[in-house]
């Protein structure tokens, strides 16, 4: 983690970063209709990106929407812990032992979406 102004050792945000899935043109509009409504695109890496600092409604509506692109269009989504970025003027998650130590530990590549183990 880089530190950056608005960093402080207990806050952290959850960045989404989302490959989409190969499919038909109809299906392919629905898919990135269905992202450009939580995450932006990056070019030089071709993914999207969404970040989220509370599990409050627009919170649960972002996760929501992932595991419907993931579900639906084959979408790979990759959920990690991060600093909180300079620019980042919304709310964050206050670091706990456990929750830290969870999202931490299972931030390796390759675990399905929504598959964190809680023992």
């Amino acid at each position: 983690m880089t530190t950056s102004p608005n960093f402080r050792d207990n806050a952290w945000v959850l960045e989404a970063t989302i490959q989409t899935a190969p499919a038909a043109d109809a299906q392919w509009q629905k898919q990135l209709d269905k992202l450009r409504e939580i995450a932006a695109y990056e070019p030089e890496t071709q993914t999207w990106h969404a970040r989220l600092g509370a599990l409050d409604l627009a919170g649960v509506q972002m996760l929501q929407t992932l595991f419907d692109a993931a579900r639906v269009h084959g979408t790979t989504v990759d959920l990690a812990p991060v600093a909180v970025p300079a620019h980042w003027n919304g709310p964050v998650f206050t670091r706990t032992p456990d929750v830290a130590a969870l999202l931490e530990a299972q931030t390796e590549r390759g675990r399905p979406l929504g598959k964190l183990p809680l023992a």
